[in-house]
C-alpha cells in the first residue's frame, strides 16, 4: 500500500493536489463526490474487465498490493466510511470504531478473494456510498465525527477526503493520475 504524506495528519488532502495521483480533493464541490466515486468504481471494473483474473491478482512488487488486493480494501473503505457517516448523521458527535486497514487485508485474505465478485461488490458499496452523500441534507454536512488517532471531521470533509482514497488507489494500479 502506498503511504501518503503525513498520515496522521489527514488534513493535507484537503490542503493541495496529492502528488502522486494528482487528485485535489479540497477543489472539490460536495455536490460532485457521488459523480466522482461512481466514475472511479466504473473505471476500477473497466480495469478488472480489461485484465486478467492472473494480472489482478499479481504483486507489482513485494511490499505493494496487487490490484485484487487495492480493489478489496477500496470495497472495504466504502463500508466503512458509509458506516461513519451514518453514525454522524444519526448521532452528535461519534468516534467511529477503530479499523486497522492492514489487519483487515490479512485476516479477509485480500488477495485471494474472487476478482469478479470484489469488483461487484466495490461498484454497490460505491454507489451505496454515493447515495448516502447525496442524501445529506444542508444542515448535516457540518456534523462531526472523530477517528480513534483524535483526528476531527465534519461529514463534508469526511466526503472530500474518503473520495480521495479510491482516486489515489487507482493511480496505484494504473500509473494514470487524476485529471479535473
Amino acid at each position: 500500500m502506498t503511504i501518503t504524506p503525513d498520515t496522521k495528519n489527514w488534513t493535507w488532502v484537503l490542503q493541495r493536489p496529492c502528488p502522486e495521483c494528482g487528485f485535489a480533493a479540497g477543489a472539490v464541490a460536495r455536490e460532485q463526490i457521488p459523480a466522482l466515486l461512481r466514475a472511479n468504481a466504473e473505471a476500477w471494473r473497466t480495469y478488472f474487465a480489461e485484465n486478467g483474473a492472473e494480472q489482478v491478482r499479481t504483486r507489482p512488487e513485494p511490499t505493494k498490493w496487487s490490484p485484487l488486493e487495492y480493489a478489496c480494501h477500496v470495497r472495504d473503505c466504502n463500508q466503512v466510511y458509509l458506516r461513519r457517516v451514518e453514525l454522524m448523521v444519526e448521532q452528535d458527535d461519534p468516534q467511529y470504531p477503530n479499523w486497522d486497514q492492514d489487519v483487515t487485508a490479512v485476516d479477509e485474505k485480500y488477495g485471494e478473494q474472487d476478482p469478479d465478485t470484489v469488483i461487484a461488490a466495490l461498484v454497490d458499496t460505491t454507489d451505496e456510498i454515493a447515495a448516502r452523500f447525496e442524501s445529506v441534507s444542508e444542515d448535516e454536512w457540518q456534523r462531526t465525527g472523530h477517528r480513534g488517532d483524535g483526528s476531527d471531521f465534519t461529514i463534508e470533509s469526511l466526503a472530500r477526503y474518503f473520495v480521495h482514497d479510491p482516486i489515489h488507489h487507482l493511480w496505484d494500479v494504473t500509473g494514470r493520475r487524476h485529471e479535473d
